[in-house]
C-alpha cells in the first residue's frame, strides 16, 4: 500500500503534455506459470477463476461497425489492440465485460508487481507515453467525467480559487485505484483520442496507470458504467466469438465487433434472453454487471433443482447470474455447485473419482477413464428466461488432464457456509471457457443477451 501511495504522490507532480462497424481481433490473455503438466495449468486457471469470482461478488472501488481481432492468452482471457493519442500509439488490452474502466500501462515509469509471467517482459510491453501525444490531457476535478469514477460528491472536494488569479488552474481529478480478482491498478484519468480505421473518437476517458499488481496489460472495460468502452462509444451492440483455447498464446484470432448503428431485428439463428435490471445492493459495482435470468441447469436428462434465491438477484445484490468475459471457468456458489457436481457423479458412477487429480488441479469432480474406448458424459444445458437454451459442447465443460482423467471445468469455494452461501454477490458467473465457439451478442439497444453455436476459428 505504501508503494501505491508513493506512486500516487508522483502522479500529482508528473507532467503531461497536453464507419459504423469496428471489428477488433481478440486473443486469449494472461500468462500462467510455464509448465507442460496439465494438472498445474488447470490448477492455476481454477485459482484465477476463483479469484475473479471473489472480486466480482465483492468488488472494490472501482460509424456503426468496428471489427477488431481477439487473441487468446494462456492465463485465461482474451486481448485486443487499441490505438490512443495524436499520433496514435497502439496498446494491448484485455477485453473485460465484468468491469468498466479502460486503462493502459502509462509512461516509461510504469511498474507492475508480481508480473514475472512466462513470455512477458515488462520492459518490452506496449506503454502509452502521454508526452508524445498532443491530445493528452488530465481530466479536471470539475469535469463531469471525473464523477463517472468518483461519484458526484467529488466536485465538493475540488479546490476553489479566484478565477482572476493567474495561478488559478483546474484541479486534476483524484488518482484512481481499481482492484480486480487477479490484481489491481492505480493511476490518473486522461481524456484522449481513440483512433479506429476511418474513425477517431475524441475526449475519450482512459486511465493512465503507473502502478499495477498482476495486471501487465491494459484492460478494456465493457461493463455497464458510463466510463466503459461501449457507453463512451455509444454502441448499440457488441459481439464476439471466442476461439477454442488450449491454454496457450496462439496467434489465431477471432473478431470483436462494435456496432454503433440502429439494430434491425434479431441476428439469424441467435437465441435471446433479456438482461435483468441490475440490483443496487450495498456495492455500486453490481450495477455494471450483465445480469441474465438462468432458470434451469440440466445435467443429462435431470433438472438440477437450484433454490430460487440463487437464481434471482436480490435487492441486496446477492444471487443471480452474470456473464463475464474476464473470468475463465464458470463459478457457482457452493450449494449450486454441489448439486451440479453430485448429479455428474451420480450419472458417471461407472467411473472412479480421481481424488488425487482433484487435489492437484483444484477442480472436481475428476474421473478416471483409463482403459475406456468411449466415455459417456451427460450433457450440460443452461436454460434462460425467454426459452434460450445454451447446450454446451463437451469441450466447454470437461477438460482432459491427461489421457486417463477428465475434470469438470466449473469452480466453487471450498464448502458452503450457512444457507449454502460462501459470500455475497452473483451466485453464478458464466466464464469465457464455457463461451468458446459460441457467437455471443450483447444487444444494448434492446437490452438482451444472445448466443448461438458457431465455429470461431
Amino acid at each position: 500500500m505504501a508503494a501505491i501511495l508513493f506512486l500516487l504522490f508522483l502522479f500529482f507532480i508528473f507532467p503531461f503534455t497536453s464507419p459504423t462497424t469496428i471489428t477488433i481481433p481478440l486473443s486469449s490473455s494472461t500468462k500462467h506459470p510455464s509448465s507442460s503438466d496439465p494438472s498445474k495449468i488447470l490448477n492455476n486457471l481454477a485459482s484465477l477463476s476463483l479469484s475473479r469470482a471473489h472480486h466480482l461478488k465483492s468488488p472494490k472501488t472501482k460509424f456503426s461497425l468496428i471489427k477488431t481481432p481477439l487473441y487468446s492468452r494462456s492465463y485465461g482471457g482474451y486481448s485486443m489492440s487499441l490505438s490512443f493519442g495524436t499520433p496514435p500509439q497502439k496498446v494491448q488490452f484485455i477485453m473485460d465485460t465484468g468491469s468498466s474502466l479502460v486503462w493502459f500501462p502509462c509512461t516509461s515509469r510504469y511498474l507492475c508487481a508480481d508480473c514475472n509471467f512466462p513470455n512477458t517482459d515488462i520492459t518490452k510491453l506496449d506503454k502509452f507515453i502521454p508526452k508524445l501525444s498532443s491530445s493528452s490531457k488530465l481530466v479536471g476535478c470539475k469535469n463531469p467525467k471525473c464523477a463517472w469514477i468518483f461519484g458526484s460528491n467529488v466536485q465538493s472536494q475540488c479546490l476553489h480559487c479566484d478565477p482572476n488569479s493567474q495561478n488559478c488552474t483546474d484541479q486534476a481529478c483524484p488518482p484512481y485505484v481499481v482492484q480486480y480478482g487477479l490484481g489491481s491498478t492505480a493511476g490518473r484519468l486522461l481524456v484522449e483520442s481513440l483512433d479506429f480505421p476511418n474513425k477517431t473518437v475524441t475526449d475519450f476517458v482512459v486511465g493512465c496507470s503507473l502502478l499495477s499488481t498482476r495486471q501487465p496489460e491494459g484492460i478494456a472495460g465493457f461493463g455497464r458504467a458510463p466510463e466503459s468502452l461501449p457507453l463512451q462509444l455509444g454502441l448499440k451492440k457488441f459481439s464476439y466469438c471466442l476461439i477454442s483455447r488450449q491454454f496457450d498464446d496462439t496467434p489465431v484470432s477471432s473478431d470483436l465487433i462494435l456496432d454503433m448503428g440502429p439494430i434491425s431485428g434479431e441476428t439469424q439463428g441467435v437465441s435471446y434472453t433479456p438482461f435483468l435490471k441490475n440490483p443496487v445492493g450495498s456495492n455500486v459495482a453490481f450495477q455494471e454487471y450483465y445480469y441474465v435470468m438462468l432458470r434451469k441447469i440440466i445435467v443429462g436428462d435431470r433438472h438440477v433443482k437450484v433454490p430460487y434465491s440463487f437464481l434471482v438477484p436480490g435487492s441486496d445484490g446477492n444471487g443471480g447470474t452474470i456473464v463475464d468475459s474476464g473470468a475463465t471457468f464458470t463459478f457457482m456458489e457452493g450449494l449450486v455447485f454441489d448439486l451440479v457436481a453430485k448429479e455428474f457423479e451420480k450419472q458417471m458412477g461407472n467411473y472412479s473419482v480421481a481424488t488425487d487429480v482433484q487435489k492437484l488441479t483444484g477442480l472436481r469432480p475428476c474421473f478416471n477413464i483409463s482403459g475406456e474406448n468411449s466415455v459417456l458424459v451427460p450433457e450440460l444445458i443452461f436454460h434462460f428466461k425467454g426459452g434460450a437454451k445454451m447446450q454446451l459442447p463437451l469441450s466447454n465443460y470437461f477438460a482432459f488432464v491427461d489421457l486417463d482423467v477428465v475434470c469438470l471445468t466449473i469452480v466453487s469455494d471450498n464448502g458452503a457456509t450457512q444457507g449454502g452461501r460462501s459470500g455475497g454477490g452473483p451466485a453464478i458467473i458464466l466464464g469465457n471457457f464455457q463461451q468458446q465457439n459460441f457467437y455471443i451478442e450483447y444487444d444494448l439497444e434492446n437490452d438482451r443477451f444472445g448466443f448461438k453455436k458457431q465455429s470461431c476459428a
